[in-house]
């Protein structure tokens, strides 16, 4: 019996109208499909502009914990929306061909407010209000929440403004455009606006198989760059950022634009460059770099309001985002430091110099190695095999096809041992790396070329007295962390796998309800401030 794909969705207007055309695309392959509306944090809070809410995925939070319990088998996401991180478990599985990426103004009666110095314009976005202040610094931005039909009834309602900001794309695919409306193609879009995105679960492989058909490859690419861009910047939704990269045509490369503004709009910093298409791996990383390199970091770290005195009850083993951090209210305080660094080893060019039949790769810190070393032109692989799904996804994106994906190394190893005919493979690993893997090959005469491509070495942090809370991200970490601590704390773990090693040592061990860094700084948000008393 063919398997119903069921689509999860918001309840919104636009975003059933966005899973109906997933709908539609995927019942013209054969597919059985059916939509099922899941209300989104992001739809039900309404009286706050979205960065104050201190939460990444505000929309699509709801969705990846209906797909993670088995309730719905993909979502359907505007792009923009989604958080740069998705949570363990659940991928990428598509993204459709872009409709228009513009910012639209809606106007209240008429233009002629654009030369007065007291102009009030409506939006609930922190990037739209930045870029028009920047250009109208005069003018009063007022925030403006809820849906698309909402919005438009609010400012039909307004006494106040001159007109209010959309994204085209929605306006467009609801029939709602009014012939009025003005095109602002002087502002950058943010990042992926106007793309759908699918995602589902990695190990779903019916559904990514269903999904892989409705990928628009220019599309995909394009605004893969632009979130690359916010992501190395750490803006998530509480900084102006915008991007947007295009493939022109005739000369086959992709363009760059991307913008960093303070909240108020007095300062930007912007940036241009383009890439041939297939040599923009460094695009969104050179672009970023740029950024930074003339402040901008500096200038989202002015944008962060001070609050009072902070008491450090909480420790993260990874580093994590000035931006994560200010998710926990004053009163918690977290410190961070990496407690596992990787440095990649340079690999020798004669590895290279002679093809090589059969590669393994463990872990996504391999691929990058590799990649660190030699170009996806350079690496001369005939056969590659791998653990982890999300490592089969990076090497088919930046090497080329895996030949087999095993879910952990003792699976791979039984795998080879009975299909290979060639019984040599190399092996780019880590210099701490399970000896499960090379043991059980050489027990079954497989001659194992280990490569050592990067270094994972451990980082411990003694920490201080008042630190009551750590938060956990890999069972590594752990190790790392208990050669130079006690275990009188509350271990914040991101999923079951870390967690598991953490009640070998810990008596009080507490599990994110989603493998993300947003959702363990949730559950430490829960703890602190339902146990008043730790406060």
């Amino acid at each position: 019996m063919q398997k119903t794909i069921r689509i999860g969705t918001r309840e919104s207007q636009l975003a059933l109208w966005q899973a109906n055309k997933v709908r539609k695309e995927l019942e013209e392959l054969g597919y059985k499909t059916q939509i099922v509306p899941i209300k989104s944090t992001g739809d039900i809070i309404l009286d706050k502009p979205l960065y104050e809410l201190g939460i990444t995925g505000i929309f699509t939070k709801n969705l990846d914990i209906a797909m993670l319990n088995g309730d719905i088998d993909i979502a359907v996401h505007s792009l923009k929306d989604v958080p740069t991180s998705l949570p363990e478990g659940i991928m990428q599985a598509a993204v459709l061909k872009r409709a228009n990426y513009t910012d639209l103004l809606v106007l209240k009666d008429t233009e002629e407010f654009f030369g007065q110095p007291n102009g009030v314009i409506a939006t609930g976005s922190l990037r739209r209000k930045a870029m028009w202040l920047n250009r109208y610094p005069t003018h009063k931005v007022e925030d403006l929440r809820g849906n698309v039909n909402t919005r438009l009834q609010k400012l039909a309602d307004s006494e106040t403004w001159n007109g209010a900001i959309f994204a085209s794309a929605g306006l467009e695919r609801l029939g709602l455009r009014e012939k009025g409306a003005i095109p602002l193609t002087w502002m950058i879009p943010a990042p992926a606006q106007g793309a759908i995105m699918v995602a589902c679960l990695e190990k779903d492989q019916y559904v990514i198989d269903a999904c892989e058909q409705l990928n628009h490859y220019e599309t995909k690419v394009c605004v893969g760059i632009e979130r690359e861009f916010l992501k190395l910047l750490e803006g998530g939704c509480t900084a102006p950022i915008g991007a947007l990269a295009y493939v022109d045509e005739k000369t086959e490369e992709i363009n760059f634009k991307g913008i960093l503004l303070k909240k108020d709009g007095s300062k930007k910093i912007t940036v241009n460059k383009t890439a041939k298409m297939g040599r923009h791996r460094f695009l969104a990383k050179d672009c970023a770099d740029y950024v930074i390199n003339r402040g901008g970091k500096e200038m989202m770290l002015a944008d962060i309001e001070g609050e009072s005195p902070i008491n450090h009850k909480v420790f993260s083993t990874k580093k994590l985002s000035e931006i994560q951090k200010k998710t926990l209210p004053s009163t918690i305080g977290i410190q961070d430091s990496d407690f596992i660094k990787i440095r990649f080893n340079r690999i020798p060019p004669k590895v290279m110099k002679n093809e090589i039949e059969n590669v393994i790769i463990t872990s996504q810190n391999g691929v990058e190695a590799l990649l660190n070393s030699f170009t996806k032109d350079e690496m001369n692989f005939k056969n590659i095999y791998c653990v982890g799904r999300r490592t089969k996804k990076l090497i088919e994106n930046r090497i080329g096809k895996v030949v087999h994906v095993a879910k952990n190394a003792k699976k791979l190893s039984a795998y080879l041992t009975a299909e290979l005919e060639n019984k040599e493979v190399t092996y780019f690993c880590s210099n701490i790396r399970l000896d499960i893997l090379p043991a059980y090959l050489q027990t079954n005469d497989i001659v194992v070329n280990e490569v050592e491509a990067y270094k994972t070495m451990l980082s411990p942090v003694k920490l201080n007295d008042e630190v009551s809370g750590v938060l956990f991200y890999s069972p590594s970490g752990i190790e790392s962390y208990l050669k130079e601590n006690n275990t009188n704390k509350v271990a914040f773990c991101i999923g079951e796998t870390t967690a598991k090693e953490a009640r070998k040592h810990f008596e009080n061990v507490q599990v994110a309800h989603l493998p993300s860094v947003d959702s363990v700084l949730e559950l430490v948000n829960s703890h602190y401030t339902s146990n008043s008393e730790n406060v």
